[in-house]
């Protein structure tokens, strides 16, 4: 249960801050926001992954990168945002 929380927590936490930091503007709602913040982090994890699970700045770094990554993707598909 404590899993799914963080996972809540840190899609938002990186889902706002991806939103931040792409050029213009990105309207979505909170929950999108949140499920933008989770593919990031999955993204980044299938692209940077060694086998460790701790927390890393990096990693961090990293799931921002693959928001942003996603926001830019769904943006050239027309998907929305």
């Amino acid at each position: 249960m404590l899993n799914i929380i963080g996972a809540i927590i840190s899609g938002l936490v990186i889902g706002a801050l991806a939103r931040y930091f792409y050029p213009g503007v990105v309207d979505m709602s909170w929950i999108a926001t949140i499920l933008l913040g989770i593919g990031g982090s999955l993204v980044a994890g299938l692209v940077t992954s060694r086998g460790s699970g701790d927390f890393s700045r990096a990693g961090c770094l990293a799931s921002i990168i693959g928001a942003i990554v996603l926001i830019f993707i769904g943006r050239m598909l027309h998907i929305g945002f």
